[in-house]
């Protein structure tokens, strides 16, 4: 039968989301600079023997690839429960992608495929892909992505890495408008401000919002779960973490009651700063629209800025 990915959660992921190539980002810069990738592809070569540092979405790759089970990666072998791939979907010339693939095996990382441009825009695989999430330390792959409806996210390389606190568990914590549901009410508010939020949310509180760009993965990560059943000793815990509070909150829940997904925890902010309760939740991963509240997550969690919606200047 032909290979397929069909049916199983793809993650792509930049080089740099992945592994800590920030000093090695610097020294690609500059060759992008003089007009000579080189020295850069030389600098890899050099260090293709010495494994690079766990980047900001390793942790949550480690663990989603627990989902395949096995220690190769695979449960008996068996096709339909290899759930999850990871695709590195990279910048990256495809000499330096070795020492991607050789730093994955030398941490047990079983990643078989991925895509080196040589500084091209890669973005435009993830249809070939049928990714459900890209990750990029890159604003314009990632904007673009968006625009081409994948959702993705720019990471934070600094962010905080505390994935090794819940070993059973992958905690996913979503925002709310611009990010699971569309900004559909953000603009509202963007215009007309609090008062007029509120009421437009009252009068449609049975309404469910149209879907924004990571609808696709929080589906994706439901049917994951579903499929694997009680098969794999880790479980999905996600949580939405939204500015909203009451009486806006009713809407949003209605909407994943419609989409008939179990969220299982929701905060309601109004507000305030989500970091403090980030710390709490201690996500593997968190996504967001709003530089400020990415910024704030990103020094307690792994976190990743979606690039859409009226906050980030999207006119669509």
């Amino acid at each position: 039968m032909p290979i397929t990915l069909e049916n199983k959660l793809v993650v792509a992921i930049s080089s740099r989301a992945l592994f800590d190539f920030e000093e090695e980002n610097r020294v690609y810069e500059a060759g992008v600079a003089s007009g000579d990738d080189q020295s850069y592809m030389q600098y890899q070569l050099d260090r293709l023997d010495k494994p690079a540092p766990a980047g900001v979405a390793f942790p949550l790759v480690q663990k989603l690839l627990a989902f395949n089970g096995g220690s190769d990666g695979h449960t008996g072998g068996a096709n339909d429960r290899h759930r999850v791939e990871v695709v590195v979907l990279s910048r990256n010339d495809p000499v330096s992608g070795m020492r991607v693939f050789r730093s994955a095996r030398q941490v047990d990382l079983k990643i078989e495929r991925g895509v080196f441009t040589r500084g091209r825009d890669p973005f435009g695989y993830l249809n070939a892909l049928g990714a459900h999430l890209f990750l990029s330390a890159n604003e314009r792959d990632v904007r673009s992505a968006l625009a081409a409806g994948f959702p993705a996210a720019r990471v934070y390389p600094d962010s905080a890495k505390k994935a090794e606190l819940h070993p059973d568990e992958i905690r996913i914590a979503f925002d709310g408008d611009a990010v699971l549901f569309s900004d559909e009410a953000e603009r509202i508010f963007q215009r007309n401000g609090l008062d007029a939020f509120q009421q437009h949310e009252i009068e449609r509180a049975a309404t469910p919002l149209p879907p924004g760009p990571f609808k696709p993965l929080l589906l994706a990560l439901h049917r994951l779960q579903t499929l694997a059943g009680h098969e794999v000793p880790i479980r999905i815990r996600t949580a939405l973490v939204t500015a909203r509070s009451a009486p806006a909150h009713e809407r949003a829940i209605r909407t994943l009651m419609d989409w008939k997904i179990d969220i299982d925890e929701a905060m309601f902010l109004g507000g305030l700063d989500k970091g403090a309760f980030l710390r709490e939740f201690e996500p593997d991963f968190f996504f967001d629209d709003q530089t400020r509240h990415c910024e704030s997550a990103a020094r307690v969690s792994p976190t990743g800025h979606v690039i859409s919606g009226i906050a980030n200047h999207d006119h669509a």
